[in-house]
């Protein structure tokens, strides 16, 4: 009986989660390759083998593996120093540097392409590298955006480890690389994992850096499929290629997934940031270089932002607000508007649907079988993250048009979107913290009482506040700068910010690539300022991070 009731209890937590993701992720992506696998009611594998066997094909998915690999190694290169700093060391102002390296994560992939295209190009400040036509430019703007996913999901498993196993380990004559392997990194093992595998499905389906930078020379499985399905609507090739993307993706869960399981369960803490040593300035060093990475590229957009026929001006800014222009259906500041609304529903529905999925995974398992079925749907939940978000957008558009889900007017067509996408993130950040909670703890407010119900508000609420906070300021800047998925959904009188930003960009006339690169710093600015608010409401001491 205990046994049925567990797995009565699994079904139940993880029903509404599964319905969600059946009806918002599985139908439309079953409808777009639907589509293009039966084109006519019947099933026609034979283009989509065509489309596979291709040379160029084979190109673009190693491309696609070895610039997804590489940049996932450098930013965690950089990524796991500059989280011990900001999060372990009593360092001036580490709130702000946060938000700061948090900036990229919002920004339109095409302007951030514009910017790096603009500073590596032959003549830019950047040029004597040598890097703009090449995967190297691509790679870094790669890591530009991911640097946070590292900063923030391993410095808040990082911040909230006790430290005394580490200054034993020194104690007893450990040094500094030796006590982190020996002490921390066991601990840290699940967080550094989880942040991996997002980065590289981050970078294995990026889109506007990629069309900017590589074009058609270097180009991924995503802007691949973006090529197949708008340009050429191509949709039997673009559904073959969804099937590859897919089928990698199953692949590194499957491997992320085993890698997580040998991490060790770790009682959390609040640990105070601790006075900078001698001994921490490699990781200052990191995190400095992390923040030139960052800034650079953000300065050269205010720069251009700032310049007007050739004279420093603030015009481009003034132009804003301004809802004349007949090349734009709104203002940027009611795209801003209308960007905030909608990532804030966008924020919820992550976080509600997010924290069901973790707490259904990271429950202890009494069985093999009970094992499987949360590792299963630990993987189910990553998907929205491995498929391309042009599929989801499509989809969207062929499957939601029809009762009773005719979502086509709905003003929550794009929050849901955006929910999808930002769900494997919330997802990673709760399930470290989550799951190094002592199961000891709930057995004993069930011993003094408590009904499961409470026991779980009692013990895991109190640790997973303080990140469901941080999972929130994530999501919302996930949302603010989303385009894939977006750009097909959004109606034309009610843009977002960023896919005005892409018609300001390819819309002809003078002041139109500044009005672009001016709104980009306000959609930076804003996503700067309500980081530095989420970090300013942390109540300290309370666990998580």
């Amino acid at each position: 009986m205990p046994r049925l009731r567990r797995i009565a209890g699994l079904v139940a937590l993880a029903a509404g989660p599964v319905l969600v993701l059946g009806v918002f992720f599985v139908l439309p992506v079953s409808g777009m390759l639907g589509l293009g696998l039966w084109p006519d009611g019947r099933l026609d594998l034979e283009p989509a083998w065509e489309a596979i066997t291709r040379e160029r094909t084979a190109r673009v998915a190693w491309f696609t593996l070895g610039a997804a690999a590489s940049a996932t190694v450098i930013t965690l290169l950089l990524g796991i120093p500059a989280a011990y700093a900001l999060y372990r060391l009593a360092i001036p102002g580490r709130r702000m540097l946060r938000a700061i390296l948090l900036v990229p994560f919002v920004l339109p992939t095409v302007v951030v392409g514009v910017a790096f295209d603009s500073l590596l190009a032959a003549d830019g400040p950047l040029g004597f590298l040598g890097w703009s036509d090449g995967p190297p430019a691509i790679i870094t703007a790669m890591v530009f955006f991911n640097l946070a996913v590292v900063v923030r999901t391993v410095g808040s498993a990082w911040e909230s480890l006790d430290p005394r196993p580490g200054e034993a380990a020194a104690a007893l004559g450990a040094r500094g690389w030796q006590a982190f392997w020996v002490a921390t990194f066991p601990a840290l093992r699940g967080s550094i994992v989880s942040a991996a595998s997002v980065v590289f499905l981050f970078c294995a389906t990026a889109f506007g850096v990629v069309l900017v930078l590589g074009g058609m020379r270097y180009a991924t499985l995503e802007t691949e499929i973006y090529l197949l399905t708008v340009n050429l609507f191509d949709l039997q090739a673009a559904a073959a290629l969804c099937l590859l993307q897919f089928v990698m993706v199953l692949g590194l869960l499957a491997v992320a997934h085993r890698a997580r399981r040998g991490a060790v369960a770790v009682q959390r803490v609040t640990a105070r940031p601790r006075p900078v040593r001698v001994s921490d300035l490699p990781a200052l060093l990191t995190t400095l270089l992390g923040v030139v990475l960052v800034a650079v590229p953000v300065l050269a957009l205010v720069l251009t932002s700032l310049r007007d026929d050739g004279t420093w001006s603030l015009a481009n800014y003034r132009r804003l607000g301004r809802s004349g222009d007949p090349d734009l259906p709104v203002s940027v500041t009611e795209a801003l508007a209308n960007s905030l609304r909608i990532a804030l529903d966008a924020t919820w529905m992550a976080l509600l649907v997010g924290l069901l999925v973790a707490i259904v995974v990271t429950r202890r398992s009494y069985s093999p079988a009970e094992r499987r079925v949360r590792g299963l749907l630990d993987g189910f939940f990553m998907l929205p993250l491995g498929i391309s978000a042009v599929t989801l957008g499509f989809g969207f558009l062929v499957t939601l048009d029809e009762p009773p889900l005719d979502l086509r007017d709905s003003p929550l067509l794009v929050p849901i979107a955006q929910a999808l996408v930002a769900l494997p993130l919330v997802v990673r950040i709760l399930i470290p913290v989550l799951a190094g909670i002592d199961d000891r703890q709930r057995q004993a407010a069930a011993s003094l009482g408590a009904s499961p119900l409470r026991a779980t508000l009692t013990v895991d609420l109190a640790v997973v506040s303080k990140p469901l906070l941080a999972a929130a300021g994530m999501v919302f800047a996930v949302s603010l700068g989303e385009f894939g998925a977006t750009s097909f959904l959004s109606r034309a009188d009610h843009p977002t910010l960023p896919v005005l930003i892409f018609r300001l960009l390819g819309t002809p006339g003078e002041h139109h690539y500044a009005m672009a690169v001016a709104a980009s710093v306000l959609l930076a600015a804003t996503t700067a300022t309500v980081m530095l608010i989420t970090e300013r409401l942390r109540v300290p001491g309370v666990g998580g991070f």
